[in-house]
C-alpha cells in the first residue's frame, strides 16, 4: 500500500509539473500533518498560513482550502500520507491568494471546487489583498473558477456525516464561509479566525470588523467543549477557549478605541498613543499587518456609526 501511495504522488506530480524541477524539497512548503478528530485532518501551512482541513473516508476526500499554486505537489504528498484517494472536492473559504491558488490545477484533475457566490465573480478580475498598503495578483485562470456556488450555504453528504458550509456575516470578507464537520466536531473558520496575529480585515473585498465581531459571536455558538477549531492562519489545532480569547481581543480593541474617540481624539492622535502596546507582542508580531494597519480600520467603523 505505501509503494502504491507514493507511485500515486510521484506520477501524479510528475505529470501535474514534470521533473525533479519542482520536488518537495524546491519548494520549501511541505505541511504538517496534524490528526483533529474523527475524519478530519489539518494541514498546518509553513508559517502557520493558509491552513487545510482534509475529510477523508470511503466516500471520498474532501479539502477546505488549497493555498498557493506552487504548494500542490507538498499538498499532494501530504494528503497521499492521509488516504490513498483522489481528491474530489475543494471549499474555498475566502477569495485570497493563499487559499485559492491551487484550484487551477487541482481542477486540471477532475477535483470539483466550491465556494461563495462573491468569490466566483471576485475571480473575474485581477484580486487585491489588504498587506502592506494593498498588494495585487493577476486574475486566476478561467479553470480556477469554482464550478458550484452558494448564496447562503451548502450541504455535503460524505463519510457518514455532515458537512455544513455557510455563509459568515462580512468579516475578514463578504464572502466568508465557515465549514463544520458534524460529526467529527470539527470547524473550519477560514481567516474569521486566526491565532497568531490580529485580524485583517479586508475593505477591499467587503470585510468588516464589525462584522468580525459577529461572525466570531455566530462561531462560538456553533462549539462545544469538544470542538476542534482549524484556524486559517495559526499553529496547531484550536478549540472554543481559543475562539474566546480573539474574541475577547476584539471586544477589548473596539472598547478601547471607543474610550479614546469619545474622548475626541483623532486618527492620528489614537494612533501616536499607541492604544495596543500591551497586546502587540503577542498579536503584533506580523510586518505585514499590525496595529497601525488594523486601528484606523476600527477608527473609520466605529466613528461612522455615531
Amino acid at each position: 500500500m505505501v509503494k502504491l501511495i507514493s507511485c500515486y504522488v510521484v506520477c501524479l506530480t510528475t505529470l501535474l509539473f514534470g521533473t525533479a524541477g519542482t520536488t518537495l524539497a524546491q519548494s520549501g512548503s511541505a505541511f504538517q500533518i496534524r490528526a483533529v478528530q474523527g475524519n478530519v485532518h489539518m494541514l498546518e501551512a509553513p508559517g502557520g498560513g493558509g491552513n487545510i482541513a482534509v475529510m477523508s473516508g470511503p466516500d471520498g476526500v474532501l479539502l477546505v482550502d488549497d493555498r498557493f499554486d506552487q504548494d500542490v505537489p507538498a499538498l499532494l504528498q501530504a494528503v497521499s500520507e492521509i488516504t490513498s484517494a483522489p481528491i474530489d472536492y475543494v471549499i474555498n473559504t475566502h477569495i485570497h491568494p493563499d487559499h485559492i491558488g491551487g484550484n487551477n490545477q487541482l481542477a486540471a484533475h477532475g477535483v470539483t471546487i466550491l465556494a461563495h457566490d462573491s468569490v466566483r465573480i471576485r475571480m473575474l478580475e485581477e484580486l487585491r489583498i489588504p498587506r502592506r498598503g494593498g498588494i495585487y495578483f493577476d486574475q486566476p485562470p478561467a479553470a480556477a473558477r469554482p464550478v458550484i456556488t452558494y448564496s447562503e450555504g451548502i450541504t455535503f453528504h460524505l463519510n457518514g456525516e455532515e458537512v455544513q458550509i455557510f455563509l459568515s456575516p462580512p468579516a475578514h470578507t463578504d464572502g466568508d464561509s465557515f465549514v463544520y464537520f458534524t460529526e467529527s466536531d470539527v470547524l473550519h473558520l477560514g481567516d474569521v479566525f486566526r491565532t497568531n496575529m490580529y485580524p485583517i480585515i479586508d475593505r477591499y473585498n467587503g470585510g468588516s470588523f464589525l462584522g468580525m465581531i459577529e461572525a466570531m459571536g455566530l462561531a462560538i455558538g456553533m462549539a462545544g467543549p469538544e470542538t476542534r477549531v482549524i484556524p486559517g492562519h495559526g499553529f496547531g489545532v484550536s478549540d472554543r477557549a481559543g475562539m474566546l480569547e480573539v474574541q475577547s481581543l476584539l471586544f477589548e480593541l473596539r472598547a478601547r478605541m471607543q474610550t479614546l474617540i469619545d474622548q475626541g481624539l483623532t486618527l492620528d492622535e489614537i494612533l501616536a498613543a499607541a492604544p495596543t502596546a500591551d497586546l502587540d507582542p503577542r498579536w503584533g508580531q506580523v510586518a505585514s499587518w499590525n496595529a497601525t494597519d488594523l486601528l484606523p480600520i476600527i477608527f473609520e467603523e466605529l466613528t461612522a456609526v455615531q
